[in-house]
C-alpha cells in the first residue's frame, strides 16, 4: 500500500473533502503549523499517554490531533494502532485522517556534557467532532 506524505495544508483541506481518500503520513511541521507548535491554547483534551489539540486549517477546517507521550515505550502499539485506524470506515467511528512518526536529533547538554538523543514524535490526526466527548454525550452533559 502506498501512501504519499501530506505536508501542506491545501493537500490535507482537500483530503477532508473527499470521504473516499484514504488516511496518509503527515509531516510533523504540518501538525505543528496547524496547531499553533501545540499551544496550550489549541488543547482539547488530555488523558494519561496524549494530549490532543485542535488543528485549524485557513478555510475554517479543523481536525484533532493527538500527540503521544513516552513514544519509545510503545512503538509496536503506535503501528498496530495504525493498522487498525487505517481499515476502520463506519458512519459511526471518527474518521482517522492520517498519522505522523518523526525523529529527530536533539542536542542538549546533560551531566556538564553536551550530547545527542533521537526525539521520537507520534501523532495521529482525526476529523474534529465539535460537540465534546462521547462521554459527556452518552450522559446527556454536552455543552
Amino acid at each position: 500500500m502506498d501512501r504519499k506524505s501530506i505536508t501542506t495544508r491545501d493537500e490535507l483541506k482537500s483530503m477532508l473533502c473527499d470521504e473516499n481518500a484514504e488516511p496518509n503520513s503527515m509531516s510533523l511541521s504540518l501538525l505543528e503549523e496547524i496547531t499553533d507548535s501545540f499551544s496550550w491554547e489549541q488543547e482539547i483534551g488530555r488523558g494519561g499517554f496524549a494530549v490532543v489539540y485542535k488543528g485549524t486549517l485557513d478555510n475554517g477546517a479543523i481536525v484533532a490531533v493527538k500527540r503521544l507521550s513516552d513514544t519509545h515505550m510503545y512503538e509496536k502499539q503506535f503501528h498496530r494502532e495504525i493498522e487498525c485506524l487505517i481499515k476502520v470506515k463506519h458512519k459511526n467511528v471518527v474518521r482517522f485522517v492520517g498519522y505522523c512518526a518523526d525523529s529527530q536529533g536533539k542536542v542538549g547538554s546533560y551531566n556538564g556534557k553536551f550530547v545527542m538523543a533521537d526525539v521520537q514524535q507520534r501523532l495521529l490526526c482525526f476529523e474534529y467532532l465539535p460537540h465534546g466527548t462521547l462521554d459527556k454525550y452518552i450522559t446527556g452533559r454536552i455543552m
